[in-house]
């Protein structure tokens, strides 16, 4: 279809992002890469941000996001509604939706009937819809509303409905207001990202100019702005979130960077050789090793709260790389220059569940986030905070991060230590990593590494349970596998890994590992789960 605004020609977006305006919304973010996926550049703002404010951004266009309140409430979150008639191309999501069919004289209240998950919606017939071109006029989306909008505001023609609700979508061309009741940026929406494309390139016609090296180039001159002429040391784990943030950092500011792996004593059979060897082998950075197991152990000791486990390994991360920070200056003499920047790979996911996002819950206080001590005296680089990790992926590749390491599974910063249910031991630690090898072992033998997002293997050591070994009575641990398939780790669904490689797992741990007597399987999802048990 053509242009419906009279666009002869793309509107390139560089330094135009697309705002997507968070009303407290877990997938803001999502909204986000979604737009990202459509090759523009988006960012989030508040929805305390002053229209004058978003305007001096000078956005291509703007999402309104969902979010958990009603409009109508008395504490409902509060929007400048003057973007409405800036000629901005906007998009109202769910709640955003309400947000401007209220405030442009429609009408919006409760329908007495719930709408939640898959929803069939159909397109009226005769309506002439750019936001829904290309889409069947059957179609499963979905929906998380109990408000509904009851009456359009006088211009906008309504576009689809569902049977609880006649008007979930509207839009008006002259004005470029679009919105939709339900959630097209979840996957779970059939033609939702096709939606997403047409609000972006269609009705706002915007090119396809923002890639994976638009972002490193983005990145690299923010940090050579902020780091200047200074030192900078990067906690590097060895898994793709640190790994990718130091490429990026080194291309920045080359032997500025020195990268410290820190030995927690957490950390699984082989995990230090394999990171001196991948990284530090073929990066061509820095890299130096800090054995700090006896300094985390000894903080951990005798603690089982899953919160304070995080915080001390968060708080003790920092004491290791200002240890590591002292030593490099005292190496480098007169001559050094000074250490005042700590990179961290971030990911927004951490930052979400840590209750970093726009009247996001804390879900949990991520070690690198929620768990950094207050005293801290490092200025934090954090190139990949706003991103997922298929994204951080797709930027590795385009650096030239060996593709062992960019598509490794994720493991936790805080290692063994959140996968011990119960207080963190050398005996406990040992056990998990016996069983844990097994499990990485079996799914790599059956080609399940790039199937499986991450296989937690967890020990439930406050627990134990009678089993019969070598016709005598045991009484052991038992062990979880919690393997789950994800695209970006804000949500997730448990692996149907084959019934023969797990029998395989589970012989061999419990063969080979004496205090454990029972191997179970973690079949639940995220939500309500989280991937990690801690």
């Amino acid at each position: 279809m053509g242009r419906p605004y009279g666009y002869d020609e793309p509107v390139s977006t560089e330094n135009r992002p697309v705002l997507v305006v968070d009303f407290g919304a877990q997938y803001a973010q999502l909204i986000a890469r979604r737009v990202r996926e459509t090759s523009a550049y988006s960012e989030i703002v508040p929805h305390t941000m002053p229209a004058v404010e978003m305007l001096a951004k000078d956005p291509a266009a703007v999402i309104l996001s969902g979010g958990p309140s009603s409009v109508y409430a008395d504490n409902a979150p509060t929007f400048d509604t003057e973007l409405f008639t800036s000629g901005v191309p906007v998009l109202g999501i769910c709640y955003g939706f309400q947000v401007m069919a209220k405030a442009l004289g429609g009408t919006v209240g409760k329908t007495g009937t719930r709408e939640y998950g898959h929803t069939s919606l159909t397109i009226d017939e005769g309506a002439s819809s750019a936001l829904l071109a290309g889409t069947p006029a059957e179609q499963s989306v979905w929906m998380s509303h109990g408000d509904a909008v009851q009456q359009a505001p006088d211009g906008f023609t309504v576009t689809a409905s569902t049977q609880e609700t006649p008007v979930a979508a509207f839009e008006d061309q002259s004005r470029r207001l679009y919105g939709v009741q339900w959630h097209p940026e979840v996957h779970h929406s059939e033609f939702g990202q096709k939606l997403i494309e047409n609000f972006i390139h269609e009705c706002a016609g915007i090119g396809t100019d923002w890639t994976p090296g638009s972002i490193i180039d983005d990145q690299v001159a923010r940090i050579r702005e902020q780091v200047g002429d200074a030192r900078v040391i990067c906690g590097l784990s060895g898994g793709v979130d640190s790994s990718v943030a130091a490429a990026l950092v080194h291309k920045a500011v080359g032997d500025q960077l020195t990268c410290i792996f820190v030995d927690h004593g957490l950390l699984r059979a082989g995990e230090r050789e394999q990171v001196e060897h991948d990284y530090a082998g073929t990066m061509g950075i820095r890299v130096v090793t800090v054995d700090e197991s006896e300094r985390f152990l000894n903080a951990l000791a005798g603690v089982s709260d899953p919160e304070q486990k995080r915080k001390i390994i968060g708080r003790e991360f920092i004491r290791s790389f200002e240890a590591a920070q002292l030593k490099l200056v005292r190496e480098a003499g007169e001559a050094g220059a000074e250490i005042k920047f700590l990179v961290q790979g971030t990911l927004y996911p951490d930052v979400v569940e840590s209750g970093g996002g726009e009247g996001a819950a804390n879900i949990k206080s991520h070690h690198n986030v929620g768990g950094l001590p207050e005293d801290l005296n490092f200025e934090l680089v954090e190139p990949l905070r706003t991103l997922f990790k298929d994204e951080v992926r797709a930027i590795g590749l385009e650096l030239g991060v060996p593709e062992n390491i960019v598509w490794r599974q994720p493991f936790p910063g805080p290692g063994l230590g959140i996968r011990i249910i119960g207080d963190v031991t050398r005996e406990r630690l040992e056990i998990l990593r016996a069983a844990d090898l097994i499990a990485r072992e079996e799914l790599t033998a059956a080609g399940l590494d790039r199937e499986i997002w991450q296989c937690p293997v967890v020990l439930l050591a406050n627990v134990h349970s009678v089993g019969v070994q070598g016709d005598g009575r045991t009484y052991g641990h038992p062990i979880v596998l919690r393997p789950v398939s994800s695209e970006d780790a804000m949500t997730a669904d448990w692996s149907r890994v084959p019934f023969d490689v797990l029998a395989r797992i589970s012989n061999r741990i419990t063969n080979a590992v004496p205090e454990v007597n029972r191997v179970v399987l973690d079949v639940t999802s995220k939500p309500p789960a989280t991937i990690e048990w801690e």
